[in-house]
């Protein structure tokens, strides 16, 4: 029986592909690396990172010319998400666009995020 195709983990729009090559580059580092933490006032928050290398656990995925880790206790809370970067006349900022994000505080920092029903 052939497996269904695994849909992907996470995606970056063009701007954000730029802009995360351009932060390597000058940082040096090798992958950005996303995930989640417990905190704010609704329940999680997003958390980027450089880094060298990948863990033993994570997940790896290329999107656009950008390697990108995905801590593997983030996975379900992760997936189908597009990081966006946006720049207004007040920020510039990345932005998560996720299909398990349930809610979101006032402020924005953090969110309330339901894991992916796998089937």
């Amino acid at each position: 029986m052939a497996r269904r195709p695994r849909p992907q983990l996470v995606t970056l729009t063009d701007a954000a592909a730029e802009r995360v090559k351009q932060i390597m580059s000058e940082k040096g580092a090798g992958y950005l690396r996303v995930g989640v933490k417990n905190g704010g006032c609704a329940g999680m928050e997003y958390v980027m990172d450089y880094v060298e290398t990948a863990g033993p656990m994570d997940e790896v995925v290329e999107d656009k010319g950008v390697q990108i880790v995905v801590d593997a206790k983030a996975v379900l809370f992760l997936l189908g998400s597009v990081v966006d970067f946006e720049t207004t006349m007040l920020h510039e900022k990345f932005v998560f666009s996720n299909p398990n994000q349930t809610d979101a505080c006032g402020c924005g920092e953090s969110v309330t995020i339901v894991p992916a029903a796998v089937s």
